[in-house]
């Protein structure tokens, strides 16, 4: 039976795209600026799979026989992590989901009052550790929600844990979901930002919860699940998709719990075909949105230690992809995602260095899994199937 493994390594970009500039990203380099910013970027297993042949980085050599890699640019509109995984999933959306870089209307907090009950602090573009800080000690007195949003299509509302319980806040964010952000204001994701703490030293908690437009068309993990392939989200997949398409569902709260559930997974003995899609978001989380270089360098070097594992647990004809849904380019003026190509990287035992190029889509991904398994499909995108098929070939 077959088994394909897609690991997004939320944030990682490997070079500004050629719209860059509209989107005020130009020059941006997530993985070079992080070697550059560094002493060293010792990462040997991601080094032979041919991460330094992607993009010229400081301390990261292009290895001599890497197994497949390239990049790829995006087709649809904006740099936002929901429109990202949609494309890898063969969803290319061509308009921008709305944005509200001076906040949101009068008239939309007003009718959040009147669906939630609640007041609302802040209602401006902020980074979220900034806001929290600033605002967290009115909201201890107030008991109101701090809204904020970014330069993403974003609804973000931040809540102390002791004041808003969590399932009374991921109830507010569904409300918001479902009755307010519709139509001209469908913001692509309703964010639940928990934190805890004392004024001065309040931290979020790792019990965020992403609340995202459902797809408006099937996208592979639809096609996947009606030809009976069992399909596995993990990570905040199944936010992003708003569970649609997927057979499993397994939350994270750190990249460490991803490739633990990841690798779980694999352990478990196949039944029927199976594709598995996780998320690891605490490069862009953690270090890509907070501008810390040496935070997502240590991120990567922890990743790297922890991919022998990932790939003794992928058996021959199975494949191992390692990708990106946009950049987050910690040394930017900024603290949104970079409009940036994201890594290709696919191994398989066996397999010979092939090398993809430049996709001109993400969804060139999705078309290839779609071939993989033998899908009757439309999905958009160039399918690389028949170059891995000819890379294992040279190998025998």
């Amino acid at each position: 039976m077959r088994q394909w493994v897609s690991i997004v390594l939320d944030g990682l970009g490997v070079g500004a795209l050629p719209d860059a500039d509209r989107y005020g990203d130009a020059g941006t380099n997530t993985l070079a600026h992080i070697g550059a910013a560094a002493p060293s970027l010792p990462l040997p297993h991601l080094t032979q799979l041919g991460l330094g042949n992607i993009t010229e980085t400081p301390g990261l050599p292009p290895a001599t026989h890497p197994a497949a890699w390239g990049r790829m640019a995006a087709r649809s509109a904006g740099k936002d992590s929901t429109t990202g995984h949609w494309e890898l999933a063969g969803l290319i959306t061509p308009e921008p989901f709305p944005v509200y870089p001076d906040g949101f209307p009068p008239e939309l907090i007003e009718r959040f009052t009147a669906l939630t009950g609640y007041r609302c602090l802040g209602n401006r573009a902020a980074s979220g550790t900034e806001i929290i800080a600033e605002l967290g000690e009115e909201h201890l007195r107030t008991g109101n929600p701090i809204i904020y949003t970014s330069a993403d299509s974003v609804f973000q509302i931040a809540a102390h844990v002791d004041v808003i319980p969590l399932e009374e806040l991921y109830r507010t964010c569904r409300i918001c979901r479902e009755q307010l952000l519709t139509g001209p204001h469908a913001v692509s994701r309703v964010i639940a930002r928990p934190f805890r703490g004392e004024p001065g030293t309040f931290e979020r908690t790792a019990d965020r919860r992403d609340f995202s437009l459902p797809p408006p068309r099937s996208t592979l993990l639809n096609r996947l699940q009606d030809a009976g392939v069992e399909t596995v989200g993990i990570g905040k997949i199944d936010d992003l998709f708003a569970g649609a398409g997927l057979d499993k569902k397994l939350h994270t709260h750190s990249n460490q719990e991803g490739i633990e559930k990841t690798l779980m997974v694999l352990k478990r003995p196949l039944e029927r075909d199976r594709f598995v899609f996780t998320n690891l978001v605490d490069f862009d989380m953690l270090w890509g949105h907070r501008l810390d270089p040496a935070g997502f360098r240590q991120g990567l070097i922890d990743f790297d230690q922890r991919l022998p594992e990932l790939l003794a647990a992928i058996a021959p004809e199975h494949y191992l992809c390692l990708t990106a849904d946009h950049g987050n380019d910690p040394t930017g003026p900024g603290t949104d995602h970079s409009r940036e190509y994201v890594p290709l990287l696919v191994w398989t035992p066996g397999l010979r260095e092939v090398t993809l190029g430049e996709r001109a889509t993400f969804a060139d991904l999705a078309a290839t899994v779609g071939d993989y398994f033998d899908l009757d499909h439309d999905l958009p995108g160039e399918s690389f199937l028949p170059q891995l098929q000819a890379g294992r070939l040279t190998a025998a």
